[in-house]
This record gives C-alpha cells, structure tokens and sequence, in this order.
C-alpha cells in the first residue's frame, strides 16, 4: 500500500496499473514495480523503492521512476548531429563545426610526403596535345567561372574565404592567382573551380569568425599570355 501511495504522489490513478514485482535490493530497502496502462508508455513500469529504519515502524518512500520494461517502446540511440550529417546536407551558406583534428588535413610545415604533394614538372608547351588553350581561352574561362556560383556570390559574406581554406588545390600558371578546386567532400563545391575570394560554411577553419587576407583578392589585371610585339630599330 505504502508503495502504491508513492507512486501516486507522482503519477495520476488511471497511469498506474497493477502490482508487477516486488523484491528486496538491500538490507531493509524493497522495490516494488507497477505496470504503466499510460497509452503513451506501453510496456514500461512504475519503480518505487521503500525502506524502514531499523527499529521504526515508518516506511519511507525513497524514490519513484517510470523505466522501460522487457518490449518497451523506446527512442532510439541519440547519435550527434555532427556524426548523422553526411555530405550534400548542407547549403552554401550553412557552417560546419570545426574539428581540430581533421585526419584530411595536416598543417602545411608537416607535409613531408612526396606521394601527397603535387608534382608539376616541366611546364607543358603544347607537347602531347595537338592544341592547348589560347590567352582567350583560358580569359574567358576565368571570366566564366568568376562570374559564376563558384566565385564571389552576391549576397553571401562567407565566415572566411578558400584562400584560407586547407582544403583548396591551388592551380598552376596565372589561373592560379585567383583559383583553385575544392576538395573537401562536405563542401557543395566539391571537385568544382573556386575563386579565391570564394567561401562557404565548410571553410576548414570554421572556428574563426573571420580569417580574411589583409588585402581583398581581386581578378589579375595582368595578362601574362598577352605579348606586345615592337620594332626594334637596328
């Protein structure tokens, strides 16, 4: 009786159902279970625990619970949000929590490996190829891709640019001044020509609120394919 009273200090009448369980778990202290008829809780069970002082004839209730029983509906294991996202989750404008140790990524002094650095070799001047692409070409490439998603995007100030970001290829010869490829796999960018000046929540270093160069970057006014030819008076 005195069990059932305590768990009715807590739980209303029609939620607690019949006596299921009772035994002792120490010396003087006993738990008793109620099953719970709450709609909303099958399968679970009312725990209450009661003891008595040696030599009392006053037993306390100690405490009350409502627990899940054998086939008890129960939510399934929280898994954090950081380890349910998967890449294509998130947007252009979202931010990535920052993780100090990123196995992608090593600061740039630790890079020691010549199988992970990128071997340019000897400058290609149209060898293997029939046809290269022309000062005009590679101009309106970068113009392309400057004006496209992928480079300043009107309206977004982005936490820090990817010239910061660890995970930026840089590209060779003058496109390489204002561009590189994202390979982070998080980024919607991934595998795509960014600008410098470029950004997105999936920055390596999302922990700073704003890691910008000194000097904004800015399209190279210098086309270094472009040759003036002049006479030379003899």
């Amino acid at each position: 009786a005195e069990a059932r009273a305590g768990v009715l200090e807590v739980a209303k009448p029609e939620a607690v159902g019949d006596h299921v369980e009772s035994r002792m778990v120490a010396e003087r202290l006993a738990l008793h279970r109620f099953a719970s008829v709450d709609p909303g809780y099958p399968g679970w069970v009312w725990e209450v625990t009661i003891a008595r002082a040696p030599r009392s004839k006053v037993i306390t209730v100690c405490e009350v619970g409502l627990f899940p029983g054998e086939g008890a509906l129960v939510a399934p294991p929280w898994i954090p949000w950081s380890d349910r996202l998967r890449p294509g989750d998130i947007g252009r404008e979202d931010v990535l929590p920052f993780n100090a140790n990123d196995p992608r990524l090593v600061s740039g002094f630790e890079q020691t490996d010549q199988t992970l650095e990128d071997i340019h070799g000897v400058e290609e001047l149209g060898l293997g190829r029939a046809r290269v692409l022309s000062s005009e070409g590679i101009r309106e490439a970068a113009n392309r891709w400057y004006d496209s998603e992928r480079g300043p995007v009107a309206g977004i100030k982005p936490q820090a640019t990817c010239s910061t970001c660890g995970f930026l290829l840089k590209l060779g010869g003058s496109l390489g001044q204002v561009f590189g490829v994202c390979a982070n796999e998080w980024a919607t960018d991934d595998g795509s020509v960014v600008s410098l000046d470029h950004g997105c929540g999936a920055h390596s270093e999302t922990d700073t609120k704003q890691r910008r160069p000194q000097w904004p970057i800015t399209p190279s006014r210098l086309d270094d394919f472009e040759l003036d030819i002049e006479d030379v008076a003899d």
